[in-house]
């Protein structure tokens, strides 16, 4: 029996503060290699969405994080050239740590105006469904 495709599980860290805006990371290869986009990657066997959010955003920020609330479940198929995965977002808070680019990130910032930012994947819809994407643009 073939063994079926099924959907990858994904993680992403939506990283704010509100003085600093929020946490972007360019990605360091493809899909979308030097496009900026929302930290995070996939859930690992026995590991809980939210334990790998806190360890994506550790890898490729540098920062200690906590997710404080799901900003909600992206699936549409399509939204990763790889292949159909199913990403759930968290709104997190950073706790420490130094920000810095790492594991598969070539860079990591703190982006306090995201208005011309090319963003990677869905993740433009992902922010403005926060809100922070209006909340920047002055709308």
């Amino acid at each position: 029996m073939p063994t079926p495709v099924l959907p990858r599980l994904t993680v992403d860290a939506v990283i704010v503060d509100a003085s600093r805006g929020v946490v972007l990371i360019r990605r360091g290869h493809p899909p979308f290699a030097g496009s900026w986009a929302l930290p995070g990657g996939f859930v690992e066997t026995g590991e809980t969405c939210e334990a790998a959010c806190v360890r994506e955003a550790r890898e490729e920020t540098g920062l200690e994080v906590e997710p404080v609330e799901l900003i909600g479940v992206y699936s549409t198929p399509g939204r990763d050239p790889r292949g159909h995965t199913v990403s759930v977002v968290y709104l997190c808070r950073a706790l420490g740590g130094r920000l810095a680019g790492g594991d598969d990130a070539a860079d990591a910032r703190w982006f306090a105006e995201l208005v011309g930012i090319e963003l990677a994947f869905d993740h433009a819809q992902v922010l403005t469904d926060t809100g922070l994407v209006a909340r920047q643009a002055g709308r």
